[in-house]
């Protein structure tokens, strides 16, 4: 028999104390029981048509195929990619759905893993790709919608198109349904799409008009983001609207399927969103999923997000990057910070948690007059006192060092493969299916790693990113008590 190190038994078992310490929210405590499971698939992976892999925009788990055999888990993800490799410029880089068939075999919680095998609990395997295209069936693209607008038609509202004719796509969070189809959010509208099983476009959403960015009083799509060739957007920012590259980051179906729930990575221009410090005021959309080609909007709330103090002790707010849906009004929420992390020149990240967000005793805002652009809910950051904003309850610590360190990861130095990259951005939950602990779920998390590798090739040319960065793209699964859970 295997016995532990004293050292390593000792600090497994603070881990374990530290991460089963209740978070209490709306007087429910949930429970982080700690990281169980790592895993990765590396950077220079490829997919079926030959392009670089990269994933962990948004993440949905197959949860009927959800399977345990003992201490050992299979099923399948389902990952999607952002707007490809874009460290320059955007790309035609085509919209698309990848599935990965996932072995789970979790570590008791607060053990630690055999040496040798701390990041081998997780088997993660590229099983297909799937081409995301628009209703007429021509392929979505990456590249950024400078100045493209595309007209209303039928049951469509305008759209985002680039240069190119094409429906222009940043893909952040996914919503598998019961049919096959899947809600898509996006980062360009920001708009929420419904594609088919086979992924066609079926009908989109789009947000209420102070979400919608606007550049000299017309809506513009472009995020500053020109591709090969092509000039700057007029105006660098929208005037109002959601900022660059700030769209409807999260989204998730809550556990009764009637309401549909997405999150503004960011406030909107008008409400503080033209300032890293005054951000903080983001919204959360809630809307009737009952008719899934019409989604109507039944609320809005605002949500504040977490401030932070950097290396320079300069307030910062940490940007909404995935949620996932505990009841009609209680979702987990992931933040983070930008800059640090393995493949970027900052090492060490101030700020990266899962919160539990309580709308229960928020003000809804759906229909009022702050859905209007001329109407700010947060002038240069500050709520209006009309507004009682969300409740924001810490729940998991993805720095934590002693959780890091029993698989072997760190945050910081050195700024190598196994210090966590920095865009962490895809999130989902699935039972462990013990009949003892029918409120205990495992819940993965997953890295944007950007495409960033140094064997790459996309858009029918190879690449190397810059600064020697190779980031693979990984997997933290955690052990979670969510009281009341199977019953919403």
């Amino acid at each position: 028999m295997k016995h532990l190190n004293p050292t390593v038994a000792l600090g497994a078992a603070l881990a374990l104390f530290t991460a089963l310490t209740p978070a209490l929210a709306d007087g429910v405590a949930y429970v982080n029981k700690g990281l169980v499971g790592v895993g990765r698939i590396p950077a220079n992976q490829k997919d079926k048509f030959g392009e670089t892999f990269g994933s962990g925009s948004g993440m949905a788990i197959d949860t009927k195929g959800w399977s345990r055999d003992g201490n050992a888990y299979k099923g399948s993800i389902w990952l999607l990619p952002d707007r490809g490799y874009n460290v320059v410029g955007t790309t035609d880089y085509r919209a698309r759905l990848n599935t990965i068939s996932i072995e789970l075999a979790p570590t008791v919680p607060g053990a630690a893993p055999f040496a040798g095998q701390e990041q081998s609990g997780v088997k993660a395997t590229l099983a297909d790709t799937q081409l995301l295209t628009d209703d007429k069936g021509v392929d979505a693209t990456g590249l950024d919608p400078l100045n493209g607008v595309r007209p209303a038609a039928g049951d469509m509202p305008i759209l985002p198109q680039a240069d190119n004719g094409k429906l222009a796509l940043d893909d952040e969070a996914i919503v598998r349904l019961p049919d096959g189809s899947m809600f898509i959010s996006d980062e360009y509208g920001p708009n929420i799409y419904r594609f088919s099983a086979e992924g066609r476009l079926m009908s989109a959403t789009q947000p209420p008009a102070a979400l919608v960015p606007m550049r000299h009083g017309k809506p513009n799509f472009a995020s500053d983001n020109p591709g090969p060739g092509a000039a700057e957007p007029d105006t660098k920012d929208p005037e109002t609207g959601r900022q660059n590259n700030q769209g409807l980051e999260g989204m998730s179906l809550t556990p009764d399927g009637k309401f549909l729930i997405a999150v503004l990575q960011s406030a909107p221009r008008q409400d503080g969103g033209d300032s890293g410090s005054t951000r903080q005021n983001t919204r959360a959309l809630v809307y009737d999923a009952s008719n899934l080609a019409h989604l109507k909007l039944a609320h809005e709330y605002v949500v504040p997000l977490p401030v932070f103090k950097d290396a320079k002790d300069k307030t910062k707010v940490a940007a909404q990057s995935e949620i996932v849906a505990l009841s009609n009004t209680n979702f987990l929420m992931l933040t983070r910070d930008s800059g640090n992390g393995q493949g970027v020149k900052g090492e060490e990240s101030l700020y990266r948690k899962i919160n539990i967000v309580d709308l229960s005793g928020a003000t809804d805002i759906a229909g009022g007059p702050f859905d209007a652009a001329d109407k700010p809910l947060a002038p240069k950051g500050v709520l209006d006192p009309s507004v009682t904003p969300a409740k924001v309850t810490p729940f998991i610590d993805i720095n934590e060092k002693a959780q890091l360190g029993r698989f072997g990861l760190h945050n910081g130095k050195p700024n190598d493969k196994d210090n966590l990259s920095e865009k962490w951005e895809a999130m989902s939950l699935v039972s462990v299916l013990d009949p003892k602990l029918p409120d205990d779920y495992f819940l993965f998390v997953a890295n944007d790693n950007d495409f960033l590798t140094q064997d790459g090739f996309q858009v029918g040319a190879p690449y190397k990113a810059e600064d020697g960065a190779d980031v693979d793209t990984m997997f933290l699964v955690y052990q979670v008590t969510l009281p009341n859970l199977a019953t919403n």
